[in-house]
């Protein structure tokens, strides 16, 4: 019997916005009319420790309260995580890998499975647009709108409308990155 349910997991780092990214995202979902359900994973974090946070969204109200096993899709907001946190872990073919990465082939990744990857260098965007304080670029919603790009489960316009309600803008950058990050996500 197929699981009703999709399950994401995020990657990321302390001070990266992992926490928050996997909240807009389920706010998206629910302007769509979807059910999610975001739960992250707390523990004794601090900048640059390994993070994790959990998304289920559903056509019916999502009532699994337990970690997710065997996601369907896994954001990674940090390349250099593929070799420390085991982000390939519970991967199934079909499953999908979008990663935060200059890289553009899936074999420097030094990946093992059959699912897909996809990649969109959202440092290099956040930096063009000058997102977030640096060295820290704000990359959450970048990712975000490359995961609406590479899935389409969710519209980039629901995205958009949920970051802006989380982060009044005082210009146009954080939409005009996240358009370009949709733009630029791909498959490698």
């Amino acid at each position: 019997m197929p699981r009703k349910n999709i399950e994401i997991r995020f990657h990321g780092r302390g001070g990266q916005g992992i926490v928050t990214a996997s909240a807009l995202l389920s706010e998206a979902f629910f302007k769509e009319g979807k059910y999610p359900q975001s739960v992250p994973l707390y523990g004794p974090q601090r900048r640059g420790a390994p993070v994790t946070a959990f998304l289920r969204v559903g056509e019916e109200r999502v009532r699994e309260r337990f970690w997710i096993q065997s996601p369907h899709y896994v954001v990674v907001l940090d390349d250099s995580l593929a070799k420390i946190a085991n982000v390939e872990e519970g991967l199934h073919e079909g499953a999908m890998l979008l990663f935060n990465t200059a890289l553009t082939d899936k074999e420097r990744l030094q990946l093992n499975g059959t699912y897909k990857v996809a990649g969109v260098d959202a440092d290099a965007i956040a930096v063009r647009f000058k997102l977030g304080d640096f060295p820290y670029p704000r990359i959450n919603t970048l990712m975000l709108a490359a995961f609406a790009k590479t899935t389409g489960l969710v519209t980039l316009e629901s995205l958009i409308s949920a970051a802006k309600e989380r982060f009044p803008p005082k210009d146009d950058r954080m939409e005009m990155g996240m358009r370009q990050a949709y733009e630029k996500a791909a498959l490698l």
